[in-house]
């Protein structure tokens, strides 16, 4: 089921906006819900203030009504199996589990799978601050 996620987050990085870094990003969530979300980074020029392709693709699964991320893949034109940046690691903790799959992505499909405690592990947690 990763390569339909594959292919979303490919086709997202598409619509990247980066004239800055040159630096295209695209990913893409599968919710809770079944639906697939994606999005790309999106730079201005009041750089770093744009943002990455991860919170893209959560704003569209929370403005799609879910809440959960069941998977995830992330694809960077330029670095093959680029993983989300720290940043990006906690807003992913926020809507996924530990055992959450993150899908590494190159040009032709899935190359690499770790789970969000593999990224993100100490990450804080509503248990622990709520």
């Amino acid at each position: 089921m990763s390569h339909d996620l594959f292919e979303a987050a490919r086709a997202a990085m598409a619509f990247a906006h980066a004239p800055y870094s040159k630096f295209p990003v695209g990913a893409a969530i599968r919710a809770e819900d079944g639906r697939i979300y994606a999005g790309a980074n999106i730079e201005n020029l009041s750089f770093p203030q744009g943002w990455c392709a991860e919170p893209t693709a959560i704003s569209q699964m929370i403005m799609g009504g879910a809440k959960k991320i069941v998977e995830m893949a992330v694809i960077a034109e330029k670095l093959p199996l680029c993983p989300p940046c720290g940043g990006c690691r906690q807003k992913i903790a926020e809507f996924a589990s530990a055992t959450t799959p993150i899908y590494l992505c190159d040009e032709t499909g899935v190359k690499k799978t770790m789970t969000m405690e593999e990224l993100l592990p100490h990450g804080f947690s509503t248990d622990v601050i709520g």
